[in-house]
């Protein structure tokens, strides 16, 4: 039982020590943009959903 967990302590060892973090990109215009219009979309739905639900 002990050379089960020696082993199993040893075997990931190798292939996480190739492993780099991700660095995360800078947002571009062209997300900004689309997360915007998407934003406006959101609200706007909100919108007609409070309209339809008030009309009741």
């Amino acid at each position: 039982m002990k050379r089960f967990f020696t082993l199993a302590a040893l075997i990931p060892a190798p292939a996480l020590a190739g492993f780099d973090r991700p660095i995360p990109q800078p947002q571009t215009d062209v997300a900004e943009f689309w997360f915007f219009v998407g934003s406006v979309a959101l609200i706007a739905a909100l919108v007609a959903v409070q309209m339809l639900v008030s009309r009741r």
